[in-house]
C-alpha cells in the first residue's frame, strides 16, 4: 500500500517571507493502522550496538633489496707513449720528449693552455675553502646538550649457527677496520657444525667481512698490534695462542703448542710495550699469566701463577678472566679473577712471593672488565656482578666510587679515550650505558637499548666517537655517540682530579676509623681473656667445668622425675588391688545371704 499526502499552495505565496505566529497545533494527517500489517508486527526489546565509521586499514612491511658493495683496486701506470717506445727505457723516453718539444704544434698548444691553467690556479689560491675562521674561539660547552647515540652499522655472524662475540679490537692506524672474535662459551652447547672462524670487518661494508681468520680452535679474544697494524694475536678456546699477519692471509703464521699453552680458554690477551713490538701476555681461568714472544711461540718466555699464598701452587691459583697493562707503568700489571678479586702484580720481581703485590676485593662474582683511566693511571675501573667500581691504588679495602646495583649483570666496560670522566658499560639486557661521573654518580647520562640479546663485549674507538658492542647472537653493533660524550669539556681534567683526590681522602679516613675500631675490639678481647685467666687462678670454675656441672644437674633432674613417676605408678597399683579385694568380698557376702 502506498500512502501519499498532497499539500497545495497558491503560486502567489511562493517566495514570500515566513511569518511565524503562535497558534494551537493542527492535526494535518491521521494514518490509521492497517490490520493486516498489525498482525505481522513483532515487538523487539531495545538493543545497543557499536559501529565504527572509519575506513578499514591494513599494515604491511616490505624489505627493500639489500645493496651489496665490493671494494676494488686499480693500479695506474704511466701511459700515452707510442707503441714503439718502452716507458721503462730512460734513453728512449728522453729522445722522444726532445723530439716532441721541438714540434711547433706542441709549443702552440702549451701557450694556449697555459693561460687557462694560470687562471684556474689563481682562482684556487684566492680563497682557502678549508680555512677555519673560528679556531681561536673557545669551544661551546656541549655537555648540557641532550646526549644521544645512533646506530651506524650492524655486523652479523655470516654462519648459520650464530656464536657469541667474545672480543673486539680496533685497527690502530685508520680505525676503519674492526676485528671480532666469535666463540661459544656455553658449556657443552657447541655442536660440530659450529664454525671456528673469526672476522675482520670494514666499518663501511657490513654485508661481508673483509677477511676471515681461521684458527685451529675458536677465538675468545684478539688484539691488534699497536706498532704493526698488520699483526694480530688471539687466544683460543683450547688455550693456544696464535698470531696473524693479514698480508699473508687468514691462516695463522704460528701458534703455540698445546703442551706449553693454557689449560683453559684464554679470556684476555694484550700486547706489551717493548722495543721489538713482538711481546704479548695472556690470562686464563687455569690460574696462569703467560708472556709470549711471537718470534718464538714454542714456549712462553715467563710464567706467573696467581696463588695468593705466594707459593706458586697451581692447584690453589685464582682463575684469571681480565687483564690490564699500562705502558707508562711497564713493571705493573693487574689481573681480574673469577673470585671477584683484583690482583696487582710486579713483573720484574724475582720470586713468586714478590710478584703478587696486593689484592683488591670488592665484587661478588667474576671481574669481567678491568682498565686504568688513560688520564689518571692510579685509578682503575672494574666491572663485576651488578656494579661498576672505580678504585685508587692507595686504597686496598674499598673502592672510592661505585654505581648503584643494576637490574642486570654488567659484562664489560671501558673508559673513553678522549674524556677522562666518561666510561661505558654493557649489560645482559642489551643496554649500553654511558656514565659521566662529573655530572651524575647514581645514574648513567645515556642508556641505549642496542638489541634484545645480551651484550658481552665492548670496545671504544681511539677517537672516542664510535662504540662497538658484541651480542650473544653474533651481532657487532657500531654506534656513534654525540659530541658531548666525545669532546673534552672545559676544566674537565682538573675537576676529575679534585674529585678522585677528595674521594681517596674520604676512604682513607674511613679506613683509618675501621682500623681503630678493630684495635679497640682486639684490646677488649685480650682484656676479657686476661680476666678469664685470673678467674681460673682464683679458683673459679672453668667453662668446661660449668658445662660438666650443667650436664650432671640435668641427668639428676631426669632421674628424680623418673623415680617420682615410678612411685606414683606403684601407689596407683596398690589402690587398684585394694578396690578389687573389696569388690570380691562384697560379692561373697551377697551370695551367702
Amino acid at each position: 500500500m502506498e500512502i501519499v499526502h498532497v499539500y497545495t499552495k497558491l503560486r502567489a505565496h511562493f517566495g514570500r517571507q515566513c511569518v511565524f505566529t503562535d497558534r494551537p497545533a493542527d492535526l494535518l494527517v491521521d494514518v490509521q493502522p492497517e490490520p493486516s500489517v498489525t498482525e505481522r508486527f513483532i515487538l523487539r526489546r531495545p538493543r545497543e550496538g557499536a559501529l565504527q565509521v572509519c575506513r578499514d586499514m591494513s599494515e604491511h612491511q616490505v624489505n627493500t633489496e639489500r645493496f651489496e658493495s665490493s671494494s676494488c683496486g686499480l693500479n695506474h701506470v704511466e701511459g700515452g707513449w707510442p707503441k714503439d717506445i718502452n716507458p721503462a727505457e730512460m734513453e728512449q723516453t728522453i729522445r722522444f720528449r726532445k723530439k716532441v718539444e721541438k714540434d711547433e704544434g706542441y709549443i702552440n698548444s702549451i701557450l694556449q693552455l697555459g693561460s687557462v691553467m694560470e687562471h684556474c690556479s689563481r682562482q684556487n689560491n684566492s680563497t682557502d675553502l678549508y680555512q677555519d675562521y673560528f679556531e681561536d674561539e673557545d669551544q661551546e660547552d656541549e655537555s648540557q646538550e641532550t646526549t644521544f647515540a645512533k646506530t651506524i652499522n650492524v655486523f652479523r655472524d655470516p654462519n648459520e649457527v650464530k656464536r657469541m662475540v667474545t672480543g673486539l679490537s680496533w685497527h690502530p692506524d685508520s680505525g676503519r677496520k674492526l676485528a671480532a672474535a666469535y666463540s661459544c662459551l656455553e658449556f657443552q652447547r657447541s655442536s660440530k657444525d659450529v664454525s671456528v672462524d673469526s672476522y675482520i670487518w670494514d666499518i663501511e661494508n657490513p654485508n661481508r667481512p673483509e677477511m676471515a681468520l681461521k684458527p685451529t680452535s675458536p677465538l675468545v679474544c684478539l688484539d691488534y698490534n699497536p706498532k704493526d697494524s698488520h699483526t694480530l694475536v688471539g687466544g683460543s678456546y683450547n688455550g693456544q695462542i696464535a698470531y696473524w699477519d693479514t698480508r699473508r692471509g687468514g691462516h695463522p703464521v704460528e701458534f703455540s703448542s698445546v703442551e706449553q699453552s693454557h689449560r683453559d680458554p684464554v679470556y684476555k690477551i694484550i700486547w706489551l710495550q717493548s722495543k721489538t713490538g713482538t711481546d704479548a701476555f695472556s690470562a686464563s681461568t687455569d690460574g696462569q699469566v703467560l708472556w709470549w714472544d711471537i718470534r718464538k711461540m714454542s714456549e712462553p718466555t715467563e710464567r706467573l701463577v696467581l696463588d695468593l699464598g705466594r707459593e706458586g701452587n697451581l692447584d690453589r691459583a685464582l682463575g684469571a678472566i681480565s687483564l690490564e697493562f699500562e705502558a707508562t707503568m711497564p713493571t705493573k700489571l693487574m689481573v681480574g679473577t673469577e673470585q671477584g678479586v683484583v690482583v696487582s702484580c710486579n713483573r720484574k720481581a724475582k720470586t713468586p712471593a714478590e710478584k703478587i703485590v696486593c689484592t683488591y676485593d670488592g665484587h661478588h662474582g667474576p671481574v669481567y672488565a678491568l682498565q686504568r683511566n688513560p688520564f689518571f693511571p692510579k685509578n682503575f675501573l672494574t666491572v663485576g656482578d651488578w656494579t661498576a667500581r672505580i678504585w685508587s691504588e692507595d686504597i686496598k679495602e674499598s673502592s672510592i666510587m661505585w654505581t648503584k646495583y643494576q637490574m642486570s649483570f654488567l659484562m664489560d666496560a671501558c673508559w673513553s679515550p678522549v674524556r677522562p670522566s666518561v666510561f661505558f658499560t654493557v649489560k645482559m639486557d642489551g643496554v649500553l650505558d654511558a656514565w659521566d661521573v662529573l655530572l651524575k654518580q647514581n645514574d648513567p647520562v645515556l642508556s641505549v637499548k642496542v638489541c634484545d640479546e645480551a651484550l658481552f663485549s665492548l670496545s671504544v674507538h681511539h677517537h672516542g666517537r664510535l662504540v662497538a658492542c658484541g651480542s650473544q647472537q653474533g651481532g657487532a653493533t657500531l654506534l656513534e655517540v654525540c659530541p658531548g660524550l666525545s669532546t673534552v669539556q672545559k676544566n674537565e681534567k682538573s675537576l676529575l682530579a679534585a674529585m678522585f683526590e677528595r674521594e681517596t681522602k674520604r676512604e682513607k679516613i674511613l679506613e683509618a676509623r675501621q682500623k681503630e675500631l678493630r684495635l679497640k675490639e682486639r684490646s677488649r678481647s685480650a682484656q676479657s681473656r686476661e680476666e678469664e685467666v685470673t678467674g681460673r687462678e682464683e679458683g673459679e670454675e672453668t667453662p668446661d667445668q660449668l658445662i660438666l656441672n650443667a650436664e650432671n644437674n640435668f641427668f639428676n633432674m631426669v632421674e628424680a622425675e623418673l623415680r617420682r613417676r615410678r612411685e606414683r605408678e606403684e601407689k596407683e597399683n596398690q589402690e587398684k588391688d585394694v578396690c578389687e579385694e573389696k569388690e570380691v568380698k562384697d560379692d561373697r557376702e551377697t551370695s551367702e545371704f
